[in-house]
């Protein structure tokens, strides 16, 4: 439990049994069936601050409710061929557990463009692999183990990482807002592999800015870290990516390898094992759904979580990094001129 101590959990509990009823019924959602965990999570989130917590936990069931994410699991985003340039742009998958049954998720930093569909998309598609995570996969590998699972494992790819990734800060500050304020403490530690040299002096002024909490989890490898992450996962749970130096996360469906067990090794082409499970999971929700009362489809527009000032002076920082790279390799003054709004 860190330093979290039942003195601290006990008046968060009271609190959260005062809830409205809307409110409970996502609370439900969020903890499954665990609801000390959670609340451990979102004291850890504000530093055991118990008044801070609870705020930030009513603010996260209120932003539930009203962008409907119970429902996100029954809401296919169409047409498909949409869905397939979200995939190809946003890359992301799931490749396997590690040796302790942590799902695995990878996420190709540097290749996702996010330039094929609207900033609702991107952001949709986020939020239902997190729902998906935390109400399927965590469950069934809580199940699987015989033991409470509910973070993952991410392994992040700095492959082909250039100063012009600064066009889509403002859209990962936007996701990572997202997920500091709704989805706390749900990664237990960031792999960083295939970096770069502009990874490493962006991570030297980043670093002191990340709370010692998060700093902790953030981990760098040598290479495509194939080595160190065969100590805590078997190689078919590997990320493409990190099954051969220099092998990149590739872009696109296109890129995808057949592996030996006749799945497709790329976790973020579409026709991957884990987004055909994740497309038929939402699309049978959406049947019984249908079945059951009739669900809102069309344009989905969250509303943006304002990023937290730790957030925004990260970004404001790269920005600054970037810039001054750029000065130093003589990039031009078009792109000297880009800013982030945060």
């Amino acid at each position: 439990m860190g330093f979290i101590t039942d003195e601290m959990i006990k008046p968060f509990q009271a609190m959260m049994e005062q809830i409205d009823e809307p409110l409970k019924n996502t609370y439900q959602n969020i903890h499954q069936g665990y609801p000390i965990v959670t609340l451990i999570r979102f004291l850890k989130a504000r530093d055991g601050n118990v008044s801070k917590a609870h705020k930030m936990l009513i603010d996260c069931l209120n932003w539930r409710v009203q962008n409907e994410i119970d429902h996100i699991l029954a809401k296919p985003i169409v047409p498909a061929d949409l869905y397939r340039r979200i995939r190809d742009s946003q890359l992301v998958g799931m490749s396997g557990y590690s040796k302790s049954g942590l799902p695995i998720f990878a996420v190709g930093v540097a290749l996702s463009t996010y330039d094929k569909a609207s900033i609702h998309n991107y952001v949709e598609s986020h939020i239902q692999i997190n729902e998906y995570r935390d109400r399927v996969l965590l469950p069934a590998a809580t199940k699987k183990y015989g033991r409470h699972i509910n973070m993952c494992i991410k392994v992040l790819d700095m492959t082909g990482l250039k100063l012009s990734a600064l066009n889509q800060i403002k859209l990962l500050t936007d996701i990572t807002a997202i997920d500091d304020l709704n989805y706390p403490e749900k990664t237990e530690t960031y792999f960083i592999v295939n970096a770069p040299y502009v990874f490493a002096t962006c991570w030297k002024v980043v670093k002191p800015l990340l709370q010692e909490r998060t700093r902790k989890k953030v981990q760098v490898l040598s290479g495509c870290g194939k080595d160190e992450l065969l100590k805590i996962m078997d190689y078919g749970s590997l990320p493409h990516f990190c099954k051969r130096e220099g092998s990149g996360s590739g872009s696109g469906s296109g890129s995808a390898k057949l592996s030996n067990i006749g799945t497709m090794d790329n976790c973020f082409s579409l026709d991957h094992t884990f987004h055909q499970q994740l497309c038929r999971y939402i699309e049978e929700q959406a049947r019984l759904m249908k079945s059951d009362s009739p669900i809102k489809h069309g344009s989905f527009h969250v509303k943006f979580s304002k990023p937290t000032p730790t957030n925004s002076k990260i970004a404001k920082t790269i920005e600054s990094t970037f810039q001054k790279l750029g000065l130093q390799n003589g990039l031009s003054s078009s792109f000297r001129d880009i800013t982030i709004d945060s």
